[in-house]
């Protein structure tokens, strides 16, 4: 699937590591999916919300009944395999590295489990693109 099948197809982005300052990336691409209709669910353990939104610690904090799309992550590369986990764990159907994220062994381990994998692109600018 390709990241315009998968940004279609999709509705609900988790947001890993999204920060509550304005200036961040992950601010900012947040905010411009939010504004595209796609419904955001923060998670970072050092925020309580975002655009008063409730935050969660980690993605197996969010309530079971919610169904999550994409994780997206802004965090570390050496930090995805571990997010990976929690996003089989929770039934996502997409992991997405964004700019400057790659982690081969993180990606290995989506495939593996049935998920699709976009590594070192940004999802705002892939949806700028459709």
């Amino acid at each position: 699937m390709n990241t315009s099948e998968i940004l279609k197809s999709s509705k609900t982005i988790a947001v890993v590591g999204l920060s509550d300052k304005p200036e961040r990336p992950s601010y900012d691409v947040a905010k411009y999916l939010m504004q595209h209709g796609y419904t955001i669910i923060p998670v970072n353990p050092m925020i309580q919300d975002w655009c008063g939104i409730k935050a969660y610690k980690s993605l197996l904090e969010i309530p079971k009944e919610t169904k999550v799309d994409i994780v997206d992550i802004f965090r570390k590369s050496e930090d995805v395999p571990s997010i990976v986990e929690e996003a089989i764990k929770i039934g996502a159907k997409t992991v997405w590295m964004q700019l400057g994220v790659i982690s081969e062994m993180g990606a290995s381990k989506a495939k593996s489990a049935g998920l699709n994998v976009v590594m070192d692109k940004c999802a705002k600018i892939e949806h700028s693109h459709m």
